[in-house]
C-alpha cells in the first residue's frame, strides 16, 4: 500500500535535526546532505524548504500554523545582513547540487513565497529578497521566478517594488548590471520591470526616480535604455509600414518628430533608422552596373525625408558613415558610394563640411581605400568651391 502523505512526521525529523546542529550552517549543510539518504526529499520538498526559510510548514498566505513545532535555524530567524544571507545561500546551493531533483521544487517554493510576501514581516521580506538576489546571481534560481512579483495585489500595495529594491541590490552586489540584464533577457523579463508598479505609474520617469532614490541608478539607466531600444524598434517598424503605404513625407516627418520628442531619441539615431528603412523598402538589382542607377533614382525620391533629419553636422556625419557601411556590406554598392554622396549634396541632405570631415579623418576603416579614392575628385572640387566662395566674400568686403 502506498505510504500515506505525512509531512508532519517529516517536519519533526528535520526540525529535531536542525535543533541538534544549532546555528552552525556548515553543520546544517552536512545534516541536510546526510538526511537525504534517509528521508523522502522528493516527496516533501515543499515542507523541507518551508522549514529552511520560515522555520516550519507554512499555511496558505504565509503564516506558520500555531500548533506546529518550529525551529530558529531558518532564514526568517537569522540576522538581517548580507553576510548571513550569503551563508544561507550556500546551504541551499549545496543541498540542490547534491540532490539535483530538488531544483524544480525549490523554484516552485520561491515563486510561492513571493506570492505570500504580504504575510511576512518587513524584516522577513528583506531577508528573503537578499537571499533571492544571491541565488539569482549564482544561478541556483532562474529569473522567471520574478513573475510572482507581478501579482496584482502585491503591485498595488507597493510590496513588489520595495522587495525588488532589496533583491536587485543583492543581485547586482554579487554580479553586475550586465549579468543581471543577460539573465532577464533569457526569460523575456528585460522589458517587464515597469510592471512592478501599478498601470498609472508605469513610466520610465517614475521607475527611474523610485530606483535611483533607492540607490539603484544602474537599474534605472538599464530600464531607460531598454525603453529607448524598444521605442527605436517600434519607430523603425512603423516607418517601414508608412513608406510601403506611400504616406506623404510631411505626415511621416511629423510622426517621427513626435516620437523623437516623446522618447527622447536623438536626430543621429533617427537618421540611421530612416536610412536603413529607406534601403530596406526595395528589392535591389543584383548587377553592379544597374544597382547604382536604381539607388540614385530611389534615394532621390526620399531625399526630402532624409533632409528633414540632417539639420546638425553630427547627423550628416552619422548618415555618411551609414552609407559607407551599407556600401561595404552590400558588395554591389561598392561603386555607388560617391554617386550617393553627390546626390545627397545636390539635394541638400549633406553639406560640404561633414563631407570634408568624413574624408579627412572621420571615415570608418571598412573599404576606406576604395571609398576615399572614389571621393577624391569630388572633395577637391568641394575644397576649390569653398576657397572660391571665401575669396569672393573677401573681395565683397
Amino acid at each position: 500500500e502506498k505510504e500515506r502523505f505525512d509531512p508532519t512526521q517529516f517536519q519533526d525529523c528535520i526540525i529535531q535535526g536542525l535543533t541538534e546542529t544549532g546555528t552552525d550552517l556548515e553543520a546544517v549543510a552536512k545534516f541536510l546532505d546526510a538526511s537525504g539518504a534517509k528521508l523522502d526529499y522528493r516527496r516533501y520538498a515543499e515542507t523541507l524548504f518551508d522549514i529552511l526559510v520560515a522555520g516550519g510548514m507554512l499555511a496558505p498566505g504565509g503564516t506558520l500554523a500555531d500548533d506546529m513545532t518550529r525551529t530558529d535555524v531558518c532564514v526568517f530567524a537569522a540576522q538581517e545582513d548580507l553576510e548571513t544571507m550569503q551563508a544561507f545561500a550556500q546551504v541551499f546551493n549545496k543541498l540542490i547540487r547534491r540532490y539535483k531533483y530538488l531544483e524544480k521544487g525549490f523554484e516552485d517554493e520561491v515563486k510561492k513565497l513571493l506570492l505570500f510576501l504580504k504575510g511576512f514581516s518587513e524584516s522577513e521580506r528583506n531577508k528573503l529578497a537578499m537571499l533571492t538576489g544571491i541565488l539569482l546571481a549564482n544561478g541556483t534560481l532562474n529569473a522567471s521566478i520574478l513573475n510572482s512579483l507581478y501579482n496584482e495585489n502585491l503591485v498595488k500595495e507597493g510590496v513588489s517594488a520595495a522587495f525588488a529594491v532589496k533583491l536587485f541590490k543583492s543581485w547586482i552586489n554579487e554580479k553586475d548590471i550586465n549579468a543581471v540584464a543577460v539573465s532577464l533577457r533569457k526569460v523575456n523579463m528585460d522589458n517587464r520591470l515597469m510592471e512592478l508598479f501599478p498601470a498609472n505609474k508605469q513610466s520610465v520617469e517614475h521607475f527611474s526616480k523610485y530606483f535611483t532614490e533607492a540607490g539603484l541608478k544602474e537599474l534605472s539607466e538599464y530600464v531607460r535604455n531598454q525603453q529607448t531600444i524598444g521605442a527605436r524598434k517600434e519607430l523603425q517598424k512603423e516607418l517601414q509600414e508608412q513608406m510601403s503605404r506611400g504616406d506623404p513625407f510631411k505626415d511621416i516627418i511629423l510622426y517621427v518628430k513626435e516620437e523623437m520628442k516623446k522618447n527622447n531619441i536623438s536626430e543621429q539615431t533617427v537618421i540611421a533608422i530612416i536610412w536603413s528603412s529607406v534601403m530596406s523598402t526595395v528589392e535591389w538589382n543584383k548587377k553592379e552596373e544597374l544597382v547604382a542607377e536604381q539607388a540614385i533614382k530611389h534615394l532621390k525620391q526620399y531625399s526630402p525625408l532624409l533632409a528633414a533629419f540632417t539639420t546638425q553636422g553630427q547627423s550628416e556625419l552619422t548618415l555618411l558613415l551609414k552609407i559607407q557601411e551599407y556600401c561595404y556590406d552590400n558588395i554591389h554598392f561598392m561603386k555607388a558610394f560617391q554617386k550617393i554622396v553627390v546626390l545627397f549634396y545636390k539635394a541638400e541632405v549633406l553639406s560640404e563640411e561633414p563631407i570634408l570631415k568624413w574624408y579627412k579623418d572621420a571615415h570608418l576603416a571598412k573599404g576606406k581605400s576604395v571609398f576615399l579614392e572614389q571621393m577624391k575628385k569630388f572633395v577637391e572640387w568641394l575644397k576649390n568651391a569653398e576657397e572660391e566662395s571665401e575669396s569672393e566674400a573677401e573681395e565683397g568686403d
